[in-house]
């Protein structure tokens, strides 16, 4: 080849190589505007906002049996240290949390092995604040799951099932726990609507808006016993249910993951 052929052949490549940078630079610059209007990916895929669902934990926060489950001690602090970092300690049933099959059970699933595939479920919420404000021992009954699925459907698979009784707006007053001396008082789901939920469902967790998966006077625990050695995990003191929809939410529940426990403290989001 002569040289001018050679010459022309090396200028018309790099023109060729100039053009397709600048085209992916384009196409980067639109992928990045796409990205920064729409979101992620899971975003994109339907979902268009992020619900936080979890309360902030903190020593006051309340508990069942009424008495403080977390406290931070700081050990390091950036005016000494040039850096800060605390030390806490923390009931495994504290604040917005998991309850693994194990915290029922003998032999269940500890919290470290619940399948990640469930801990990104399906949200089905069932409203029974109206009821509730009226009666602080209400409960998610059978009649309620079958009047959500002929509004929204059938549930899906590897759902968590939700109650909002509206307890989550007292989480800052002695009306959250409702101890009269006696007993509790706050809503939970009924045995029966636990047994159908485990025999017509494949929904993997329930979630309540306050301290017990049971209503608060319950003295056997009736609901604990049916779900959790069953295999399936709860969630207490969930947070902002009145803030998502009966149906198309996508729970991200960030469970923690120590060997052999029983639940703990989850950061917990909604996609919705």
């Amino acid at each position: 080849m002569c040289d001018i052929c050679v010459i022309n052949a090396v200028k018309n490549k790099m023109l060729s190589r100039r053009s397709f940078f600048k085209s992916s630079a384009a196409i980067g610059t639109v992928a990045a505007v796409g990205g920064a209007m729409t979101g992620t990916k899971a975003l994109a895929a339907g979902h268009g906002k992020v619900e936080d669902m979890t309360h902030t934990l903190h020593s006051d926060f309340p508990t069942y049996f009424g008495e403080s489950q977390f406290s931070m001690e700081q050990l390091f602090n950036y005016a000494e240290h040039s850096f800060n970092l605390f030390q806490y300690t923390v009931n495994e049933h504290t604040g917005t949390h998991i309850d693994a099959p194990l915290h029922f059970s003998t032999d269940g699933k500890s919290v470290d092995e619940i399948e990640v595939s469930n801990l990104i479920a399906p949200l089905c919420v069932i409203d029974i604040a109206a009821r509730a404000q009226d009666d602080a021992d209400a409960q998610v009954t059978p009649d309620d799951i079958k009047a959500w699925i002929a509004t929204n459907g059938d549930i899906p698979e590897h759902a968590c099932i939700a109650m909002h009784s509206g307890w989550g707006s007292k989480v800052t007053s002695d009306e959250y726990r409702g101890y009269d001396g006696k007993a509790q008082h706050y809503p939970g789901f009924h045995v029966e609507a636990t047994k159908m939920l485990l025999e017509e469902t494949a929904a993997a967790s329930m979630a309540v808006d306050t301290l017990s998966l049971d209503h608060g006077i319950s003295a056997d625990f009736a609901t604990h016993y049916a779900w959790l050695p069953a295999g399936r995990f709860g969630i207490e003191n969930l947070a902002n249910l009145d803030k998502v929809p009966a149906s198309g939410a996508t729970l991200v529940i960030g469970a923690p993951k120590h060997k052999g426990g029983t639940g703990g403290p989850a950061r917990i989001f909604a996609m919705v």
